[in-house]
């Protein structure tokens, strides 16, 4: 069969997949309400097109932190990839690099930073979950930076893992020929079999609780790299990651794998850009599937958007190439997107490209 776009991969990924690694990667919290909503939501917001501007050129570069990318387009972290293929990682970070866009590798991984940065050039991110051992999560944060990773993505919405029944039927754990690959020598590679998911045992036992707003500074003393905040749906948390030294915002519900209820991220995300009033940059991550979704995250005051479960799914299927395939669709979709709305450039996406169903009844300006 001819994949035509990337929602299709899951199909074939749920094929492929053990039971328990394909529930792993594609169910969210209890309900699962926000899971279904994270999509659904996009289906809320239409567009507006203009017509009849020469879009025959189409620039979708764009810099973020500083490092430029071909596209808005980048690589969500999402833990535990060897399950999905033996390439893992490697595969994804191999695909990103090809797209010129950027990777951000998970605490979680099942390759190690200093693995994936032996696969050659690219811009890769680091996601940092806060172990209760400090001195593990210093040292991880500087392996990541010798690695030539360029920031952290603090992970904010875990203090406790997310009640996700699929794991708990399951009994989810890591297959034993795998391991947390980055905890590997500090004995905390492991995860034990239990009468629970696997994983939520491991959180309770390892996670720390505490974190608050005071660690998101002591970070900023154990690393030069910039923080990007990842996990925020408020206006008031926004303006405290800001106050807090955050170099970037990125709005996150966990692919729904925490507290289900919560908004669909699009629906968060105008919130959020209008509280960081242009100070930091807002990241979109959370049920992007078509180039329309990424252009509406634009619209809305995004820099740039996330894409995790693609990327396990397409993994899954096709390895390395599933990846790129999955970035040159989206990369089509958004170029196609644009042009038939009349943008030539990022710049040129604005609010008055859509209109979202919670908007007012708007008054036509006059010419």
């Amino acid at each position: 069969m001819e994949i035509t776009n990337v929602s299709e991969y899951e199909t074939i990924a749920k094929e492929k997949l053990p039971k328990m690694v394909y529930d792993y990667y594609a169910s969210g919290a209890e309900d699962q309400w926000t899971l279904k909503e994270n999509r659904n939501a996009f289906s809320r917001i239409l567009f507006r097109p203009r017509i009849l501007i020469d879009v025959s050129k189409i620039d979708m570069t764009t810099t973020v932190l500083g490092f430029k990318i071909s596209m808005p387009i980048m690589i969500a972290p999402t833990a535990m990839q060897k399950m999905a293929h033996p390439d893992g990682e490697y595969a994804t970070a191999r695909a990103a690099s090809a797209a010129g866009t950027i990777m951000t590798l998970s605490s979680w991984a099942t390759s190690s930073v200093e693995e994936v940065a032996s696969t050659g050039p690219g811009i890769r991110f680091f996601q940092l979950y806060v172990y209760k051992d400090r001195n593990v999560v210093a040292q991880l944060v500087r392996r990541a930076e010798r690695a030539g990773f360029k920031a952290i993505a603090l992970t904010v919405d875990t203090p406790r893992l997310g009640r996700r029944e699929a794991d708990i039927k399951n009994r989810f754990t890591l297959p034993p020929f795998l391991t947390l690959k980055n905890f590997e020598g500090l004995n905390l590679g492991k995860m034990d079999k239990t009468d629970d998911s696997g994983l939520a045992s491991y959180v309770a036992g390892q996670i720390d609780r505490t974190l608050s707003w005071k660690d998101v500074k002591w970070l900023q003393t154990i690393t030069s790299l910039p923080i990007l905040v990842k996990g925020v749906l408020t206006a008031e948390d926004a303006r405290l990651a800001i106050e807090s030294g955050a170099a970037g915002i990125i709005v996150s519900n966990h692919g729904a794998r925490q507290l289900d209820y919560v908004p669909a991220t699009i629906m968060a995300l105008e919130e959020v850009v209008k509280a960081a009033q242009g100070r930091v940059p807002v990241f979109l991550d959370g049920g992007v599937r078509r180039g329309t979704d990424v252009f509406k995250a634009l619209a809305l005051g995004a820099s740039g958007i996330f894409i995790g479960r693609p990327v396990v799914f397409s993994l899954a299927a096709e390895g390395e190439a599933g990846v790129r395939k999955v970035l040159q669709m989206l990369q089509d979709e958004f170029e196609l997107t644009m042009a038939l709305s009349g943008c030539r450039t990022l710049k040129e996406i604005t609010r008055n490209h859509i209109v979202a169903d919670w908007d007012q009844p708007r008054v036509v300006p006059r010419l």
